[in-house]
């Protein structure tokens, strides 16, 4: 999938913008702060129709403005041109519609442009808790399996409701209980199958990108935890629930799955250096590009990399330059303070690239003398 154009009214700090771009590479310059992030983030709310640094529609707005939009024009691998819509007025829900039909439900369109973004907030996920790291689980399977996303908004439900019924000051219906503990442990066993399936086949190539990022120079691994590894999942809530009454929500259950990301034989969190953290975390972004690209549409993903280069030394830079100009990737849009970076970047490859300035929220093409 190719973006050609992008259309945006009062998106964050960005309130006009209307850009054409490289089917190839699209390179964005300016200093911290300009509107270079907020670009990709318009990028990125086309395709997961939500911001990947805010969930709150209403704080996306221009200050002071009353709606914003985005919209996207697409062509596909064979041709065809997709329109993608997106827009909300304030207090009004959002508005997302493809070639000009509206979606009936959000889930719908997840999938459709598959994209990967790597991104200076990934340090949450060696840094953060365990629900960070299941989320990359969700967003990557979520884009290739529909089933995937409606078991995983069940099971949330479902444990919505009984941490509601087991803080409750009455005694909660044990029955009611036993319903909502049903569609747990249904969904939940669906949802670690593809999971577990996922890592398997993810660790090899994830081991494959950070080995030739780091010149073959350290060891890292991803292990799986689940309580559904112990048994049954329903035996398993079940037995717990004496001890979720007291505590007041839900101890055990795939809301509890850890993905753990280890250097050697110890946790990164505690053993890895800045450079050895960032190039865990674009070696797992890479990844699930490789993985998203040989499943689901076979579509190749649009990759957004934002401000990536950022303490990692030149060997391993001069790496990645080397895997994202190769032919396994499509379209990539980057963002940079340092135009030394994206200079060399545009002399290792030979493809068509377009270039843009950012400033206070205004992006202008930069055309080469």
């Amino acid at each position: 999938m190719i973006l050609k154009q992008i259309s945006i009214l009062n998106y964050k700090n960005i309130r006009q913008a209307e850009l054409a771009f490289s089917p190839k590479l699209n390179c964005f310059i300016g200093h911290n702060g300009v509107g270079k992030t907020n670009l990709l983030d318009a990028v990125y709310y086309l395709s997961f129709c939500k911001s990947s640094t805010n969930p709150i529609d209403s704080q996306i707005l221009c200050h002071g403005e009353e709606f914003f939009v985005v919209q996207g024009f697409y062509e596909q691998e064979d041709g065809t041109p997709e329109e993608i819509y997106c827009g909300m007025k304030r207090g009004r829900k959002k508005q997302f519609k493809r070639n000009k039909k509206e979606y009936q439900r959000l889930a719908d369109h997840i999938g459709f442009i598959p994209l990967v973004i790597v991104s200076p907030a990934d340090s949450d996920l060696i840094a953060g808790g365990s629900e960070e790291r299941r989320r990359l689980m969700d967003v990557v399977i979520s884009q290739y399996d529909r089933s995937y996303l409606d078991a995983l908004v069940r099971y949330n439900k479902a444990l919505q409701q009984r941490n509601t019924l087991l803080k409750s000051e009455e005694e909660p219906d044990p029955e009611l209980l036993g319903v909502w503990e049903e569609m747990m442990a249904a969904t939940g066993e669906l949802i670690f199958q593809r999971r577990e399936a996922f890592i398997n086949e993810f660790i090899p190539t994830f081991r494959k990108f950070y080995s030739f990022i780091s010149q073959d120079s350290e060891e890292v691994s991803l292990n799986y935890t689940s309580h559904a590894q112990r048994g049954p999942l329903l035996d398993i809530i079940r037995q717990s629930r004496a001890k979720d009454r007291i505590v007041g929500y839900s101890l055990h259950g795939i809301h509890k799955d850890e993905l753990e990301m280890k250097l050697g034989e110890f946790p990164i969190k505690r053993e890895g250096s800045q450079g050895q953290n960032k190039t865990f975390l674009i070696a797992l972004k890479l990844a699930q590009f490789d993985f998203l690209r040989r499943t689901g549409s076979r579509t190749t993903p649009i990759l957004l990399l934002d401000d990536i280069f950022d303490k990692l030394d030149a060997s391993r830079v001069e790496q990645i330059v080397k895997l994202v100009s190769g032919d396994s990737f499509g379209q990539i849009f980057i963002t940079d303070t340092n135009r030394d970076h994206l200079d060399h970047i545009l002399h290792s490859i030979d493809q068509p690239y377009s270039l843009f300035v950012v400033e206070n929220g205004e992006v202008k093409e930069h055309i080469a003398n």
